[in-house]
């Protein structure tokens, strides 16, 4: 059970019911916005970001997907999961694959520049203080300089999703297939 009650649209203000418009073209997130319109800063800055960085379109969806999937893997997020795998799959990963993660060595799916992704994925996440210059260097064969940083952006900004949908325990909405971590 979620600890903090959704809002309904009639208890939301007029900015959050905005943002949560939004946010449901972006995908189905409805319970997480609900939960969130009760700071709709927060509701209104998410739904922003997420659908101006995808306008941006500046990172591949396979990296982007791999990133999100192989961080919410680390912290155990069934909500991230839930939502991200699917989406990772359309990439080309099978749930097989996609639930391996972060695990790289041998893993007959992934290309080099998948195994950089991943690689750095689990380096911001479990250790971004203490990361190497090469970690972000070998990025640079597949990615610009605005592209490691969007990808690093989504990479800590996943993390962080995860501890809210955990903290709150966000419930996954029904249209979406449960994923366990």
């Amino acid at each position: 059970m979620t600890r903090i009650p959704p809002l309904t649209d009639s208890e939301m203000t007029a900015s959050a019911k905005a943002a949560h418009v939004a946010l449901g073209e972006y995908g189905p997130f409805d319970n997480w916005a609900r939960v969130a319109a009760h700071s709709p800063a927060v509701l209104e800055h998410v739904a922003g970001m997420l659908t101006g960085l995808r306008a941006q379109d500046t990172l591949p969806r396979r990296a982007l997907e791999l990133a999100m999937v192989t961080v919410s893997r680390l912290n155990a997020c069934d909500y991230c999961l839930s939502h991200h795998t699917p989406l990772l799959t359309v990439e080309g990963l099978s749930p097989e694959g996609a639930a391996r993660l972060p695990d790289v060595e041998g893993h007959p799916e992934l290309d080099d520049c998948d195994k950089a992704v991943v690689r750095y994925a689990q380096a911001v996440t479990t250790r971004s203080g203490r990361m190497h210059d090469a970690e972000v260097h070998d990025l640079r064969q597949w990615f610009s300089n605005a592209q490691i940083v969007e990808l690093t952006w989504r990479i800590a900004l996943t993390g962080a999703f995860n501890r809210f949908n955990d903290a709150l325990q966000i419930q996954i909405e029904p249209e979406v297939e449960p994923v366990e971590a």
